[in-house]
């Protein structure tokens, strides 16, 4: 009889590719396998995963709204609203292994699989362990995480240290630069700055983008830019003038944008880190200020004292960040030596390493 599993959480898609890239390894394994994905309703996961190929069902679950309470008061209904679908889902689905990617829906499905003694997963990418993934790992089978020195998070026996699925695409990428610029409709000849905020966006990076460029187009760099969608309308309004800018809200093919670039400026969330070392390319991350325990520094900072990336603090985006991305593209010593540090810190088979340990227990 075939296996199931279920794959829960989502809410950005530091959360759902890695999930993805987890499902197509296991489904690689044993073709039989059937995978079930749970997520919240409303969220990014409800799109991206069935694009995928994948079966989702959403549940009536959010996290807690730090900047107006008011917004909490429905949160307790909704939890036990949510448990009562996943007690559905469950009964349905039969899942032999549940695996948690993190994000609010992975919470009650885990909790709801462990009270039935069902195995269960846990994939934390960050490099500071979530406060759901610290309550649940103490009745997991393993967590696999993204980087080592992860015990004061989590129990020291269970942890396994697979670094972040990276998408097969990007990951198995063969893509010259002259194809990925060809695919964004940009010349040769020309140095590339991607520009990246996460599937959400980033505002104060896409500030600073939209005020300069006029000084980025007379420095002779082209960009390729994913603003996310509250601030790509603004954005092609203003970059239609500059035939040196590719802009839209979301890359759907981000291995073509990797391929392109010369110089990357990005969030420091854990799975943009992992591609960007896959994609060997020079960065220059400005961590979001207001991730939980501002894990997004942690993550930069890692390979920041390697020698492997520059970072910007958020607050100084709106003065600095232009004229660094023009310094930096014009040091072929830095961008070389950047290049050359970032090369062993990418790891292209965490997907196989845990759908194969997953495997070993159902």
């Amino acid at each position: 009889m075939s296996k199931r599993i279920i794959i829960a959480g989502g809410g950005t898609g530091g959360h759902i590719f890695p999930a993805i890239a987890i499902a197509n390894a296991l489904t690689k394994k044993d073709p039989s396998i059937e995978i079930l994905f749970v997520g919240a309703k409303g969220k990014m996961e409800m799109e991206k995963v069935p694009q995928a190929g994948y079966r989702i069902e959403g549940i009536d679950i959010s996290g807690f709204n730090r900047s107006s309470l008011i917004k909490n008061i429905g949160l307790p209904f909704k939890l036990i609203k949510s448990f009562s679908q996943v007690r559905r889902i469950l009964n349905r689905f039969k899942p032999d292994a549940v695996v948690g990617v993190g994000g609010y829906s992975s919470f009650p499905v885990l909790r709801a699989a462990q009270s039935r003694r069902i195995p269960t997963f846990i994939h934390e990418s960050n490099s500071f362990g979530g406060k759901s993934n610290k309550m649940l790992s103490r009745k997991a089978v393993r967590v696999f995480t993204g980087t080592a020195g992860m015990e004061k998070f989590f129990p020291a026996e269970k942890i396994m240290v697979t670094g972040n699925p990276v998408r097969v695409a990007i990951a198995q990428s063969a893509l010259s630069q002259a194809e990925g610029l060809k695919f964004f409709s940009l010349p040769a000849g020309k140095k590339t700055v991607l520009i990246i905020g996460g599937s959400q966006g980033a505002l104060s990076i896409n500030q600073a983008i939209d005020g300069g460029l006029a000084p980025l187009a007379e420095a002779g760099l082209q960009l390729i830019w994913q603003t996310g969608k509250s601030f790509a309308a603004k954005a092609k309004e203003h970059a239609a003038s500059y035939s040196s800018v590719w802009v839209n809200e979301f890359i759907t093919q981000m291995e073509y944008a990797y391929a392109a670039a010369d110089l990357v400026v990005s969030r420091s969330g854990a799975m943009s880190v992992a591609e960007i070392c896959v994609a060997r390319k020079p960065v220059l991350f400005v961590p979001f200020p207001f991730a939980a325990e501002d894990h997004q520094t942690v993550n930069a900072m890692q390979l920041v004292n390697q020698g492997a990336a520059m970072i910007m603090p958020d607050k100084d985006a709106a003065t600095h960040l232009v004229q660094e991305i023009i310094s930096l593209a014009g040091d072929e010593k830095k961008m070389a030596e950047l290049k050359k540090n970032i090369s062993p810190l990418a790891i292209t088979n965490a997907d196989e390493v845990v759908a194969a340990e997953i495997m070993k227990h159902i």
